[in-house]
């Protein structure tokens, strides 16, 4: 595994001590779609932007899909350790502390982020999930600690359903995550007024995120 096993962007941090925001983009994106979100949620931070390497209709997912809401959960699994290992892999190469990356994705990449705090808990040491719902129930409960998670959603969502949301954030604080749930009324677009909330919450959790 090397940093170059994704086709990715990097850009280093201009603020001394500033963690690495994680950016997972959703289906149909691509590794430049999230930069301008990550400048906005935590300026100055480093940004580690992966291409999703599964294609569906050509679009780039992050792992794949039986059809809409129903997930291939043998991939899944498979492509949530792979993008871990990956993550040491590029803090190795791009020389930032592994354990100062903080995911910020939107659907499909919410939830292989999410997937990230339930499989492989200590790879990530917060998360903003931008209409994420639960990808899978682990076998065995995450130990997470006090890590602070922004989880969005919308209330009239047909792709993430509000009720996989919910079972997210209660499976994420049943691990002991710090987990801030925001609702909006609409469905599975990324608002402006969320992004603002998720900004708001960085400043909030100053201490806690490293930035």
């Amino acid at each position: 595994m090397t940093a170059d096993s994704f086709v990715h962007r990097f850009v280093g941090a201009s603020r001394p001590g500033a963690p690495t925001l994680l950016l997972l983009h959703g289906t149909g994106g691509d590794e430049d779609d999230l930069l301008p979100l990550g400048r906005t949620l935590l300026p100055g931070a480093a940004l580690l932007s992966p291409r999703g390497k599964v294609l569906e209709r050509g679009m780039p997912r992050f792992f794949r899909r039986l059809a809409e809401g129903v997930f291939d959960l043998e991939d899944l699994q498979l492509r949530t350790h792979e993008l871990a290992d990956w993550i040491d892999a590029a803090a190795a190469e791009h020389r930032f502390d592994p354990a100062g990356v903080i995911a910020a994705g939107y659907s499909n990449g919410a939830n292989i982020a999410a997937g990230l705090l339930l499989l492989r808990p200590g790879t990530l040491a917060g998360a903003v999930l931008f209409h994420a719902m639960l990808p899978l129930e682990p076998r065995e409960q995450p130990n997470l600690p006090g890590v602070p998670v922004f989880l969005t959603g919308g209330r009239t969502d047909q792709m993430a359903d509000p009720a996989g949301t919910e079972r997210l954030a209660e499976l994420l604080r049943a691990a002991g995550a710090d987990v801030t749930l925001h609702w909006e009324p609409g469905g599975h677009s990324l608002t402006g007024a969320e992004v603002e909330a998720a900004r708001r919450w960085f400043a909030g959790h100053d201490a806690g995120t490293g930035a």
